[in-house]
């Protein structure tokens, strides 16, 4: 059996095994050329795609969810105090001049609407405070940032949940101590130690955060950006004297109060009063206070109630490192909560050698005055 093929227009008898060997060569050629182009085209893809292409999310919905009893402190509970966390750091220049003492609040150009608020996570020696996670999960929900002051401690015995923070481009985190003293009281040693422990303690946790090679998002450029060290301090009890001040911008960071707080420490102290006192007291460029670790007593309750109403307001949430780059910084040369001198108390509350938050009792005070802390 023969038939005819045409080629280049004269007619050429050929076999029909010949013609379907032909046909065969045909088509390898003709997939193997598709097979190239897809190929080709992936490669293209993948280079335009670069920065897109991103690797898994870190933790699910339900590891970063709230935790029932996470909330609660654990008072005389000493598990954690010799527990080490540390990795080395590179010194940081010391700070210029013209923003050393305590940053207050930020002057806003044109009066920018812009705040901060700013939580805590403090622990000290003696117990493991908590993690207030119902925070945490509500300012996830409405993209709102936060500038989150952690301990030293507290990042070691929280470790998953500091970690989660870490790699979070919706905070920002910042120095608060090692294990929250009064560090009007130190010395030149202990100051040192509690105010480089946290650094080391957060370089070990970012470094094993690098290695998990996942993000929390899928637009993480801003956590891609974020320094490699916290540059920012806060004061355990919002008290400094000069030595502490110079110690802290010596070690290359900002030393940060706040002129909103919210006094949610305070048991008595409502949701709704939380609300009303971020609400009247705010102002552009304005530093909020309130605690995540437990002894943030309502405050979980009052952000849904304040947030909201500062956002009718006009006023955006920023993190504090955001509001210093676009603003001007309001300094003062103390530290203190509503006004000048109201931290000092802490002197006799908390000595050198004690930081287990026990009841002061009238007596206990004035055992402690007969021994005068000299200020400077």
């Amino acid at each position: 059996m023969f038939c005819q093929l045409r080629l280049c227009g004269r007619p050429t008898r050929v076999s029909r095994k010949a013609k379907t060997a032909f046909q065969r060569r045909i088509a390898m050629r003709v997939i193997s050329a598709i097979l190239s182009y897809l190929v080709c085209l992936g490669w293209m893809m993948a280079a335009h795609a670069g920065d897109r292409m991103m690797p898994p999310q870190c933790f699910s919905a339900q590891e970063l969810a709230a935790v029932a009893g996470e909330k609660s402190v654990r008072r005389g509970d000493r598990s954690f105090d010799g527990v080490q966390l540390s990795r080395e750091i590179v010194p940081i220049k010391p700070i210029a001049a013209d923003r050393r003492g305590a940053i207050r609040r930020v002057d806003m150009p044109n009066g920018e609407k812009l705040i901060a608020l700013t939580l805590d996570l403090c622990e000290q020696t003696g117990e493991v405070a908590g993690y207030d996670g119902a925070i945490f999960d509500y300012l996830r929900r409405e993209g709102v940032k936060a500038t989150i002051f952690v301990g030293g401690k507290w990042m070691r015995s929280h470790q998953m949940r500091a970690t989660q923070l870490v790699l979070d481009p919706l905070f920002e985190l910042a120095n608060h101590s090692d294990t929250h003293r009064n560090l009007r009281l130190l010395d030149t040693k202990a100051l040192r130690s509690q105010i480089l422990g946290p650094q080391h303690t957060f370089a070990a946790l970012r470094f094993a955060a690098a290695a998990r090679q996942c993000v929390m998002s899928h637009d993480d450029q801003e956590a891609r950006d974020a320094p490699g060290q916290m540059t920012l301090f806060r004061f355990p009890f919002g008290a400094c004297n000069q030595p502490a001040l110079d110690a802290v911008n010596d070690a290359g960071l900002l030393a940060i109060q706040w002129d909103v707080s919210t006094g949610d420490p305070a048991p008595t102290q409502s949701a709704s009063a939380i609300a009303r006192a971020m609400i009247s007291r705010v102002r552009p460029g304005s530093i909020i206070i309130a605690h995540a670790n437990g002894r943030g007593w309502n405050t979980a309750a009052a952000l849904p109630i304040a947030i909201p109403k500062l956002k009718a307001m006009g006023y955006r949430f920023v993190t504090v490192s955001e509001l210093l780059r676009i603003g001007t910084p309001v300094i003062s040369k103390t530290c203190y909560d509503f006004k000048p001198g109201d931290a000092d108390r802490y002197d006799f509350m908390f000595s050198a050698k004690k930081t287990f938050n026990q009841p002061v009792t009238a007596r206990s005070k004035a055992v402690r005055r007969v021994k005068p802390v000299k200020r400077t």
